[in-house]
């Protein structure tokens, strides 16, 4: 009976050796397939699609965070893109500059592309303005002669007024003395002595009168005590500094009187295009409250460049018909070139600007897509002037292309750090990973291990704003640091993309820190 137990052990010790030989031999085996080939679109495979090796896969978005496999960004609602060895030079590709998206991908970024073609600009600016007083039509009524007001008959700024309406009435101590000499002497020229006549007619304009008060002197033979300054333009006031019961001195200005017969338009020009307007030149002005355009003539462009928007005033001349124009009110000014010669011309919304750069993405066929700096002219009806840097037939990104410069931005970083061996230990230091600065604030402690960081954007990393952990620092942490506490920190990522601090420091401690 013992024997036969001993005889069944037996058995069921070499059918699980056996067992456990098949599952040791078949594990092994498929890890050498696994090492051999890897997955079709996992990191260090092949894409089927493109036959390509895949690096990494990542968010465009957040370009820091790589993934060893394809999914759906845990950051934005988007697949993941692969990066693929010959796009940054990482591989054993022909290491192309351009950056390569896969088909489905720009698909589905709505990347489109426009072709750089010649043209001609059927208007060659559209600029806003608005409408001001004509300077050269602006009257300064001033007293001549020390006097009182006995009435003043406009009272308000921006009153209309017309030619010969009375202003103000003065009674002037000088005026009624020269106005008795000069009755005086007129008596007397009936005796045979005109020549005092004149000389008391003199006198009168010396003291300021003009010559319809003196014929009013002349006709009615008797002093005019209370004399009233009328209005030498048809316009409105702009100024009033004179009030009843005041007393004036010679050379006070009374009144400023503007005509509105004819007004000004100012312009805002950008300076690229200005170059294409010169004085004399034809334009159409588009008022609110007028049903079609006024014809208007550029007057001068004006030395004075507007430092925010970096525009030029233009001054345009334009008759006010009816005087239905008025100071204040906006205007869309349209400059017309007539016959221009051939341009290249390229969607306005291609052009990516920086301030001091106009950039586009080319499209390079199977070199991927690459940065040109381009530098542009005039601009209208959506389209702008190429002058430098393109060629006509060229292939240019006009939709997607911030996400294409965001990876341009990133490969430029990983060849740099990859086109030479990685040194050893032996032979050269590691090279230091670059650093980034941001500010934020904290939203938790980990231990300490990392801090949870809710951050602006950081546009040396491509990063836009958001919460993400950061790994602690060599040193450890700072003391005292704790949730809701806003900080400044700069950072580098290390090679699995992780976001490690460099330093972490309270705002407030920053220099010109803001708050």
């Amino acid at each position: 009976m013992n024997s036969k137990r001993i005889a069944a052990a037996a058995c069921l010790v070499l059918a699980g050796t056996a067992v456990y030989g098949a599952y040791r031999f078949g594990v092994t085996r498929g890890a050498q397939l696994a090492q051999a080939s890897a997955p079709a679109g996992a990191a260090g495979g092949t894409d089927p699609k493109t036959g390509k090796q895949v690096l990494y896969w990542h968010d465009p978005m957040v370009p820091g965070q790589r993934f060893d496999k394809p999914g759906k960004s845990p950051f934005m609602d988007m697949p993941l893109v692969p990066v693929y060895a010959d796009g940054n030079g990482g591989g054993d590709g022909d290491g192309g500059s351009g950056v390569t998206v896969d088909g489905r991908v720009a698909q589905n970024l709505g990347i489109r592309t426009a072709e750089v073609r010649a043209g001609r600009l059927g208007a060659v600016l559209e600029a806003p303005g608005n409408i001001a007083v004509d300077e050269r039509s602006i009257q300064v009524v001033q007293a001549r002669t020390a006097a009182f007001v006995q009435h003043v008959a406009v009272r308000a700024a921006f009153d209309p007024v017309r030619r010969g309406q009375a202003l103000v009435t003065l009674y002037s101590p000088d005026w009624v003395a020269a106005q008795e000499e000069f009755l005086a002497v007129s008596r007397a020229a009936a005796a045979g002595q005109p020549d005092l006549r004149g000389a008391a007619r003199a006198r009168m304009r010396q003291a300021g009168m003009t010559a319809s008060q003196i014929a009013a002197v002349e006709a009615s033979g008797k002093v005019q005590p209370d004399l009233g300054i009328a209005s030498p333009v048809d316009g409105l006031v702009t100024e009033v500094a004179v009030r009843d019961g005041m007393t004036v001195a010679p050379g006070m200005t009374l009144f400023r009187l503007a005509d509105l017969g004819q007004v000004w338009v100012i312009a805002e020009v950008p300076e690229a295009q200005a170059r294409s307007i010169a004085a004399g030149q034809a334009v159409q002005v588009h008022a609110a409250g007028e049903a079609g355009p006024l014809a208007g003539k550029v007057d001068a462009m004006l030395p004075d460049v507007d430092q925010a928007t970096r525009t030029i005033k233009v001054r345009i001349i334009l008759p006010n018909k009816g005087r239905r124009l008025l100071p204040g009110m906006f205007a869309n000014v349209r400059f017309d070139g007539g016959q221009d010669q051939d341009a290249l011309l390229i969607p306005a919304e291609s052009v990516i600007r920086t301030g001091q750069r106009a950039i586009v993405m080319v499209d390079a066929g199977s070199g991927g897509f690459v940065a040109a700096d381009i530098r542009t002219g005039r601009e209208s009806a959506g389209m702008v002037e190429v002058l430098d840097g393109l060629k006509a037939g060229q292939k240019i990104v006009t939709s997607g292309q911030f996400l294409i410069d965001s990876e341009a931005s990133l490969r430029g970083t990983t060849g740099r750090m990859s086109a030479a061996p990685a040194p050893t230990p032996a032979t050269a230091p590691a090279a230091p990973a670059a650093e980034h600065e941001g500010a934020g604030r904290i939203e938790a402690v980990n231990g300490g291990d990392s801090l949870t960081i809710s951050h602006g954007a950081i546009p040396s990393a491509q990063w836009g704003a958001m919460t993400m952990d950061f790994a602690a620092p060599p040193a450890g942490l700072p003391k005292g640091l704790k949730p809701g506490d806003r900080v400044r920190f700069r950072f580098h990522l290390n090679d699995d993309g992780e976001a490690v601090l460099s330093s972490v420091e309270p705002a407030a401690a920053a220099r010109g820190a803001k708050p």
